[in-house]
Parts: C-alpha cells; sequence; structure tokens
C-alpha cells in the first residue's frame, strides 16, 4: 500500500543519527514555517495519482526535500531499500572524491629491469597499470612513441605486463550473460573500459570478421580474443577463455549485413599487452609476446601516462554511466584503507556513507549498480544528497536532463541535474531540481524486482516488456518532478 506523506519534519525516515552526527549543524528544520502553494499547484495531480497511473507493479518509493535544509517535502515508501541501479555512482563519486581527492591521477608506467645499452633493455621491459579506469589505445599508442624516443629500439628479456594495482574480478556482475560490454572484467591494468570491438561484413556467401581495439587515433588487431562464425540463430554469442586467448562465436543469424559491436574482455592484462606489442613494433620496437606476472618488478622508468583528473573522470562516468569506472575507482578508494577484495570494497564504501551521512539501509554489492542485490532507500539517498552533495560538489558531476512537454516543446523555468539507473524493470532518478529560485534535493526508486529475477538469461539484454515498464518510469520520474516544481518551485 503507498503511504503518502507530505511536509514533514526528518524523524524516523530521516532520524535516529547517533555520535558525532548529531554534533554537527543540523540537517532539518524542526518547525518549517508554512509555505503557501503556488499559483496552479492546486490543480497538479497528487503523487499517489501519478504512481497509480503510471501501473508500474513492483514498489515505488521517493522523497523530495529541500535541498538547503534537509526538510523532507512530500514521501512515499521512502524508507523502504531498492535497489539504485547506477545511481549507485553518486555514492562512488563521493567516496573516491573523499579518499583520493578530485585532484588524484592513475598512472600507467613502462618500467625496464635492466639498463638500456645500445637501444636495448639489458632485462624487461614491464607494462605496470596503476587502476587508469579510462586508459585507450591512444594513450598506449602515444607510451609506445615515447618509449622509442627514449632511444629503446628492443629488449633481450621478456615483456611483461602487471595489473596488480587493483584485484582482479572477471566481470562486475557474474549472474549477467557473458557478452555484454557493460559487464567486463576490472583489473589495475584496463583498456577501452576492458572492451574489444567485434566487427563483421557480408563477403559474398559469408562474412568478414576481426577484433579491434580502436580509439581515435589508433585501431590495431587484436590478438588476444578472436571470433568465429557458427551456423545457428540462437545463442547469438558463446565465450570460452582459451588460456591465451578469449575465443567467441557469433550466430550466422543475428549478423545482418555487418556491423560492429564492443564485446568485454575478460583477461585484460593480456589485451593490454597484446595491443601495446602492435603499437610499440610499429614504432620500430619489436617486443615479444606479453606475458602477464602477479608481482611488480622494480627498475627504471622509462615513459608513463597519467590520467586526467579524477574529478574530470568521474564527470565521464556520470554522463556516460560507464560500470568499468565506477569499479575501478571505488576499488582504488577503498585500497587506500588496505581493502583487497571487490566485495569487501562495496561494504567498506557502505559504511563510509552511513558514518559520515548518518544513514541505515545502504548496502552495495559493487561500485557501479549493476549488481541488484544493491539496496539504500529514497530517504537515505536524498541525505547523501543534502549532506554530502554539496562539499563533493556533486551537481557539478551530474548531467542535466531535458524535459519536454506532451506536444513536445522543452519545458522551461525547471533545471533538473540528476544520475540515472536502469536495470531490468528498476529505474531510479537522483539528484537536484531548480525551478522559481528553489533548490531541491530528490531520489525515485522504482522496481519490480520479482520480474526482473524471473526474466530467463535468453532475455536478459532485452526482456520481453522491459522498454515499455522503462519508459513509463521514466515518466512517472518527469510527472513527479513537474509535480515538485510546481507545488514546491517558490
Amino acid at each position: 500500500m503507498t503511504r503518502l506523506t507530505r511536509r514533514f519534519v526528518l524523524t524516523g525516515i530521516l532520524g535516529g543519527l547517533a555520535g558525532p552526527v548529531l554534533a554537527e549543524a543540523p540537517m532539518i528544520s524542526p518547525r518549517p514555517p508554512a509555505r503557501p502553494l503556488r499559483v496552479g499547484a492546486a490543480s497538479a495531480p497528487s503523487a499517489a495519482e501519478l504512481v497509480r497511473a503510471a501501473g508500474l507493479g513492483g514498489r515505488v518509493g521517493f522523497v523530495v526535500a529541500d535541498a538547503r535544509t534537509g526538510l523532507v517535502l512530500e514521501a512515499s515508501d521512502s524508507d523502504l531499500p531498492m535497489p539504485p541501479a547506477s545511481t549507485a555512482k553518486i555514492i562512488t563519486s563521493l567516496y573516491a572524491l573523499d579518499r583520493l581527492g578530485p585532484g588524484h591521477r592513475f598512472g600507467t608506467r613502462l618500467i625496464a629491469t635492466g639498463p638500456v645499452t645500445g637501444g636495448k633493455v639489458q632485462g624487461d621491459l614491464v607494462l605496470a597499470g596503476g587502476g587508469d579506469p579510462v586508459l585507450t589505445t591512444d594513450d598506449l599508442g602515444d607510451l609506445a612513441a615515447a618509449l622509442r624516443k627514449a632511444g629503446v629500439t628492443g629488449v633481450t628479456g621478456r615483456f611483461l605486463v602487471w595489473g596488480g594495482a587493483l584485484p582482479y574480478l572477471k566481470a562486475i556482475d557474474q549472474s549477467q550473460p557473458e557478452w555484454l560490454g557493460y559487464n567486463p572484467a576490472v583489473s589495475g591494468l584496463n583498456l577501452n573500459f576492458n572492451r574489444v570491438n567485434f566487427v563483421w561484413k557480408r563477403s559474398g556467401a559469408g562474412y568478414e570478421v576481426g577484433m579491434d581495439a580502436r580509439a581515435t587515433r589508433f585501431a590495431p588487431k587484436v590478438y588476444s580474443a578472436r571470433v568465429r562464425i557458427a551456423d545457428r540463430d540462437l545463442p547469438v554469442y558463446t565465450y570460452r577463455n582459451g588460456g591465451k586467448v578469449e575465443e567467441w562465436t557469433v550466430a550466422s543469424g543475428a549478423l545482418g549485413k555487418g556491423g560492429s559491436r564492443w564485446l568485454p574482455v575478460r583477461q585484460p592484462e593480456l589485451y593490454a599487452g597484446d595491443v601495446f606489442q602492435t603499437l610499440a613494433r610499429a614504432q620500430g620496437v619489436p617486443l615479444p609476446a606479453p606475458e602477464v606476472v602477479g608481482r611488480l618488478p622494480g627498475g627504471t622508468v622509462l615513459a608513463q601516462h597519467g590520467s586526467s583528473e579524477l574529478r574530470t573522470i568521474l564527470r565521464g562516468m556520470m554522463k556516460y554511466s560507464t560500470n568499468m569506472t565506477a569499479e575501478a575507482v571505488g576499488m582504488a578508494a577503498s585500497s587506500r584503507q588496505g581493502v583487497s577484495s571487490h566485495v569487501a570494497s562495496g561494504r567498506a564504501m557502505a559504511d563510509w556513507v552511513k558514518a559520515r551521512a548518518g544513514i541505515g539501509s545502504a548496502r552495495f554489492a559493487d561500485h557501479s549498480g549493476l549488481a541488484g542485490a544493491s539496496r539504500i532507500s529514497a530517504a537515505d539517498m536524498v541525505r547523501v544528497l543534502v549532506k554530502l552533495g554539496p562539499g563533493g560538489q556533486l551537481g557539478g558531476l551530474m548531467k542535466e536532463i531535458h524535459y519536454k512537454d506532451e506536444a513536445g516543446r522543452q519545458l522551461n523555468g525547471i533545471r533538473v541535474l540528476a544520475k540515472t539507473g536502469t536495470l531490468n524493470f528498476v529505474s531510479a532518478l537522483a539528484g537536484y531540481v531548480s525551478a522559481g529560485g528553489n533548490d531541491l534535493a530528490f531520489a525515485i526508486f522504482t522496481g519490480d524486482v520479482a520480474r526482473r529475477d524471473a526474466v530467463p538469461d535468453s532475455q536478459k539484454e532485452r526482456p520481453e516488456g522491459g522498454r515499455a515498464w522503462a519508459g513509463r518510469s521514466r515518466k512517472l520520474q518527469q510527472h513527479l518532478i513537474e509535480r515538485w516544481a510546481a507545488v514546491y518551485g517558490g
């Protein structure tokens, strides 16, 4: 049953704080002055009516509050823990900024274990990852050019790759189908968000296929992954770890005339080493086949690449919702505390946000929100937005969302900075609304978890009815925001 209240003080759902939290400035106005409704607000549909009209099934939890004081203006099932989907990246961003600092950069290095004599490294050359979540083929191309500029023309030993800066994770969510590009492996050496580009085109009675690691300036062929056409309709893809090579098959019935698709990489160190070997060869620096090592050898840094600052990385992560970025920066933040596994890192982030924002419902199975087991209530998400968002300058990381009316005209007078989140039969939106001079913080969580759990593996990429359900949820989100702007916008 929907439980709807309006303009109540934060007691219970956002209360119960203890210790240091109570010693800080109050997050609420205990006795707020009455505020008259805006003109036209009385005719706005009630929130309960909007929820019923959406016909989503499952549960809907939401909170809208004054962004400055934390005073809750309207709420429904606000204390119900719900899957946050990618709105979990709000927490991950704040966590990483706090633990690493907004100016943190991730480094990728080329290390020589011996001196360079006559142009050759007298020993091994090591490609050492530093956990950079946004490393691209172009960056490796520049590293190869820097290596050649340093006078290196070859090595007498091995070509080693090391990704131990972060613990290895085969897939962000093991329950997802293996072919989904947004669910790759995570390591301390990541490339192109750990995705490989599968390209195909019709040729005669068959197809030409290939794998590459394309970026803006470089598109080298990939040898650590290969694909074979299979004469079948389903399954569309199969995957096998072949040791040195990741082996894919694709159903001929699904290819059409031609196209391309990013597939996930499960052996990111070998993938990065494979691509760098090709780029170095193009610079006149032949290298042996890459070998993965578990311990970083000592030596001299010959060249290195530094990532963008963390704040810039997080802005891109929030805009494009890149799951691998969230996992890498979240794990890097936890590593500062000695946490050595992704499971423990999710718990560490939950403990951090509970301590910093005084919330109780947060539980994170990952840092990206891809795992459906993560939970947080709308009330607790709003408390995070009010209490931690301004200090972390969260609004500057969020994407502006533009809404249109039924006639397709852009809505004016409403500015929304928010993070979206979508899983099968789960949709979330959290952020800030500015209207009429007032700033509001909100979280809207919708989810039919039972329906999500019932989706068979063969439909998890595009479940039957999923698109229509998500469309109704997004429309509900817009209607709630329009209502709040009309009623509470000042």
